[in-house]
């Protein structure tokens, strides 16, 4: 078995620790058998469930057992003699007993020998024998000392008062040594026995003194560290066999108890199993076990021996524990010892009151907290820990007075003041928290234990999800007890900012819970003061108000809430009859002043109150549709428009909202229609169901005859038809202006006031009144069998229904006027492509198409501006195929400009540079040796509207191109004896040269480059041209005289050598 696992718990039920102070170490030197005693063992057992408590550490320290160190011994032979001589008797009884031997041995020798050898040698044989019985009576002093100071130690009442003085005394009396092998074993002995029964025993946790008490007693015997520590490590190794011994026995019992409930699975319920197998499991659970007993003398032989414990106590190296379990266990111990002293912290039988809150000074002090860091430096625990149980040990309290609270509260025999009990624990809670802070901010707070300061359920049972309505519940009902007498106090406010700490509740959460009970208590006070008179008596009604607020912290916009809320339920009282009456208006007026109601508020509710009752009877009236508006639902409109004290504009409003939906249900199935005859019936509809049911609700709820409101709607539409008298030649846009006799014969028109215009976007508007407006031009088409279609014009009429769509619509003038324009500007546009296809314009056509323009009713502007958009665009056309084909030159394109023709609008920025390139090119190739900058550079780019810089660099990439093919296009002229080509290419060498200025040209045959110059020579050029040609073909001044001087015979006889080379 590996030792280490003393630190790990056994997977098997743990056993008792086979351990008592009676059981006899075996010491690191052999001792007497004289001090063995017999071994005992013994077991205490107790359920699972249970839970063992730890008395508090007492401040004089227990006494072990009286049998501890066994019953007296008892002296043998010759040790009752020893025990009675003083060191310096026996030292004389010594002598006297080994001089006697001699001198008895000298006598019988001389006497039965009668000669002086034989007296010698019985001289010498009685010495021997006196001296072995000298050494035999001297030998027996330490163990007859350790029997008495194991007689003297068990016989003491308390062995931890022994005194270093008496032990050494015992020693002194025999005139032995501590370090003599007999007294030594009994003193590692008596030691050993007495930190075997100090360790608390099964079931019982550390006190506390017993380092002090082992300590103590150390001292006492006198005991060096390295022997002291044997023995500690000695008591381990007993540990460990025990653990050795009982570990086969849990085996069996596992095994037995596994068996067992194999069997009962087949033969009882699942409930009875439960039961059964619980019960075998509380009755074989042990309290105590090796690994417990281990972890305790590992803690209590760490602060006996200290800092030296690191190399006097080598745990790891004979029991194979780790250094982690080594501190797990110093942890663990020192937890305990450390929890069991907190358990005195902030309890006690009653509480001092001191202003209205309970104070925890007596039971949480200055002086247990700085005992509490005494204690823990003495535990060797850390500081983290030591913090954590503290904060656990606070979290605890404040559990205890939560669920104490809880229970008051949700008690089933509820007594009277059942909320102010629960309060009282809640109370001692802040009172805790209000110390520990207190006690945080001390200054000797270095001095306390690790941890003073707020309180919180962070961590514990009350940190759950689930249990956060429990937590609120408690929360309310401090607030409740906190609004009892009327009003919030400032210390109370404290408190519950505190308390909501302590419970983690958020912001919100909280708010809404004081904001709930507050309100109540708000709407109570309220009540009181307006039933009482007070609100009415006061002198200022917002000042009554305010003052009511401030007393009890609540939000004055939340009470504004809350007397809009009360005037809206007046109100539906008021109006439960379906109208408002005088004596419902004075009472509203009245409340409303009370509670000092701003008037957009008052509107808002009768907006929403009023106007949901005046809605509904909109609804029924829409409904009835365009046969069942009849007297009674103009009567019903009336009614509840004026009777309900709506404003014109709120009772518009709704009126209007509730006929938009209408309206949009048209809308929708005239999109929905398979072609344009069906849409336009929809909208017809439409029309219809606004003439005449929504132009009677309108007039209705204006309380005027619908023939007031016609006469309203004509002169607007009239007033705003002379403002757009230029529109006039347009012939469809003149047909939707109604006539006298065509207004008398179509009846009233419709209402313009409730319109689409915010419900659908301008696009869709013009499109669906596109729609109508191509219906009213092209009449309803009819489809008969065989694909073929009738045809059915209608009147002016319909244009009266165009205008009253655009109305509904709410399309402005300009728009209206638009839709048309652009109707004739599409047909205008159509015919006008036909005549001009090829782009040319002439005198017939142009009669054709104003011919065309009167038909289509467009302005003359509109139509000439279409004109010229056709004909530039096939002007464009052309332009941009006759510069793809080389037909139009740098010339052609000034002479274009002269004419105002757009260019850059006909012809493509790529197209420009084309053209300026292919220019350039021909400059280069025309073989007259010229080249001007200013041309080339400014004039041409700007006539082409190009970049410049960009223009620059394409001439000089074009020069430095041509610079080379033109020399060689010139040698292949000159062997084709062809001299004017020779001239030309000369002169495009010298033009480029003049774009680009180049450096001398090499030639692989120079007499070639001599013709050359000789041709050029003949053609009469220009003094310079020919200076610079001369250059560039690399021939000298004596070269170019001597070509001047031979003329023509160079040229002849360069020719025939030409010839006989071929």
């Amino acid at each position: 078995m590996n030792p280490s696992t003393l630190l790990t718990p056994s997977s098997t039920s743990p056993r008792s620790v086979l351990r008592s102070p009676f059981l006899n170490p075996i010491p690191l030197r052999t001792a007497s058998t004289s001090v063995c005693t017999q071994r005992r063992r013994f077991r205490v057992s107790f359920p699972r469930s249970s839970s063992v408590t730890s008395d508090p550490p007492s401040s004089a320290s227990t006494p072990p057992p009286p049998d501890v160190f066994g019953g007296p011994k008892e002296l043998t032979g010759v040790q009752p003699l020893v025990e009675k001589l003083s060191p310096p008797l026996r030292l004389v009884s010594s002598a006297v007993i080994f001089a006697g031997a001699v001198a008895a041995g000298y006598g019988l020798g001389l006497r039965f020998g009668q000669t002086r050898n034989a007296a010698l040698g019985g001289a010498a044989v009685l010495g021997a024998a006196g001296g072995a019985a000298v050494y035999s009576l001297n030998a027996c002093a330490p163990e007859v000392a350790a029997v008495e100071l194991h007689n003297f130690v068990a016989g003491s009442d308390d062995p931890s008062a022994l005194k270093k003085e008496d032990i050494e005394g015992i020693a002194k009396k025999y005139g032995v040594s501590k370090q003599d092998e007999a007294f030594n074993a009994e003193l590692s002995d008596l030691y050993c026995r007495f930190v075997s029964s100090v360790i608390p025993p099964e079931g019982q946790e550390l006190k506390g003194d017993e380092v002090d008490t082992i300590v103590k007693f150390k001292k006492a015997l006198g005991i060096d560290d390295p022997e002291a520590a044997a023995m500690h490590m000695e008591i381990g190794r007993r540990i460990f066999r025990q653990r050795l011994e009982t570990g086969d026995r849990d085996a069996n019992l596992e095994q037995r108890r596994v068996g067992l409930s194999a069997c009962l699975l087949h033969k009882l319920t699942l409930t009875l199993l439960f039961a059964l197998l619980t019960e075998i499991w509380n009755l074989t659970i042990i309290s105590d076990s090796p690994v417990q007993a281990f972890q305790k003398l590992i803690y209590v032989s760490t602060l006996v021996f200290g800092e030296a414990s690191s190399f006097l106590l080598p745990w790891k190296r004979v029991f194979k524990v780790t250094d982690s379990q080594v501190e797990i266990a110093i942890r663990d111990n020192a937890q305990r010892l450390f929890a069991s002293k907190l358990k005195s912290v902030g309890r006690g039988d009653g509480l001092c009151s001191s202003d209205n809150l309970f104070d925890y000074v007596v039971y949480v002090n200055v002086e247990q907290l700085v005992s509490l860091r005494e204690a823990q430096r003495l535990y060797r625990l850390s500081d983290e820990h030591a913090e954590e149980l503290f904060k656990e040990h606070t979290r605890k309290l404040v559990e205890e007075n939560i669920s104490a609270a809880l229970r008051i509260l949700k008690s089933r025999t509820r007594a009277v003041n059942v909320v102010a009990q629960a309060v009282e624990e809640l109370d001692k809670i802040l009172a805790l928290n209000d110390i520990l802070i207190t006690l945080k901010n001390h200054p000797d707070a270095g001095h306390f234990s690790p941890g003073v300061g707020p309180v919180s359920i962070l961590g514990g049972e009350y940190d759950d999800d689930k249990k956060m309505d429990d937590l609120k519940l408690l929360y309310r009902a401090y607030v409740t007890d906190s609004l009892s007498n009327g009003r919030m106090e400032e210390n109370k406010l404290s408190a519950l900012n505190q308390l909501r700490n302590i419970f983690g509740l958020g912001k919100r959460e909280a708010e809404t819970v004081v904001l709930d009970v507050t309100s109540k208590v708000y709407r109570k006070r309220l009540a009181e003061s307006f039933t009482g008179g007070d609100l009415e008596a006061a002198d200022s009604k917002a000042a009554f108000l305010q003052n009511l607020c401030d007393e009890l912290h609540f939000d004055p916009q939340k009470a504004s809430e809350i007397h809009e809320e009360i005037y809206r339920q007046k109100l539906q009282q008021c109006i439960a009859d379906g109208e408002l009456n005088e004596e419902d208006v004075s009472a509203l007026l009245r409340l409303r002043v009370m509670l000092c109601i701003p008037q957009n508020t008052v509107e808002a509710a009768h907006s929403d109150i009023c106007g949901s009752l005046f809605e509904k009877v909109v609804k029924d009236a829409i409904a009835s549709g365009v046969d069942g508006y009849d007297a009674d639902v103009k009567k019903s409109v009336r009614k509840a428009a004026h009777g309900l004290r709506l404003t014109r504009e709120a009772a518009m409003s709704i009126a209007s909202k509730a006929v938009r939906k209408i309206f949009i249900n048209y809308i929708k199935r005239a999109r929905a229609a398979g072609n344009r005859t069906e849409s336009a019936k929809e909208l017809k509809k439409m029309i219809a169901f606004n003439t005449l049911v929504v132009t009677e609700l309108v007039a209705d709820i204006k309380g005027e005859s619908s023939e007031t409101s016609s006469e309203e709607t004509v002169k607007e539409e009239v007033k705003e038809v002379v403002e757009d008298e230029e529109w006039d030649s347009i012939q469809t846009l003149r047909k939707i202006r109604p006539n006298k006799e065509l207004t008398a014969r179509m009846g009233k028109p419709g209402q313009s006031e409730i319109t689409l215009k915010d419900d659908l976007p301008e696009r869709e508007r013009t499109d669906l009144y596109k729609t109508y407006l191509l219906y009213c031009i092209t009449g309803e088409v009819t489809r008969i069998p065989f694909g073929a279609e009738i045809t059915t014009k209608k009147d002016d009429s319909e244009y009266i229904f165009l205008n009253q769509l655009g109305g509904i619509l709410g399309l402005s003038t300009k728009e209206i006027v638009e839709v048309h324009r652009g109707l004739a500007e599409q047909a205008f546009r159509q015919q006008a492509e036909v005549i001009l296809a090829d782009g040319q314009l002439t005198k017939a056509r142009v009669e054709q198409l104003n011919e065309l323009q009167k038909q289509v009713g467009l302005p003359s502007e509109y139509a000439q501006k279409i004109i010229k958009g056709i004909t530039t665009t096939k002007m464009a056309a052309a332009i941009e195929t006759a510069i793809g084909q080389g037909r139009l030159n740098i010339k052609q394109i000034r002479e274009l400009k002269e004419a105002s023709v757009d260019l850059d609008s006909m012809i493509s920025l790529s197209l420009r540079e084309s053209l300026f390139k292919k220019t350039v090119d021909d400059i280069f190739s025309s073989g007259t040796g010229e080249f001007d900058e200013e041309e080339v550079y400014e004039k041409i780019p700007s006539d082409l509207n190009i970049n410049a810089e960009k223009a620059k660099g394409v001439v000089h990439e074009l020069a430095r191109s041509r610079l080379s093919n033109s020399l060689i296009q010139a040698v292949a002229l000159l062997r084709q004896r062809n001299r004017q080509g020779v001239v030309s290419s000369l002169n495009d060498l010298l033009a480029c040269d003049k774009a680009v200025p180049s450096t001398p040209l090499s030639w692989e045959v120079p007499e070639e480059l001599a013709d050359l110059y000789t041709i050029y020579l003949k053609s009469d050029p220009p003094p310079e041209k020919l200076s610079r040609l001369q250059y560039l073909l690399g021939i000298n001044d004596s070269t170019a005289a001597a070509l001047r001087e031979m003329g023509d015979k160079v040229l002849t006889g360069s020719a025939e050598e030409e010839k006989f080379v071929f």
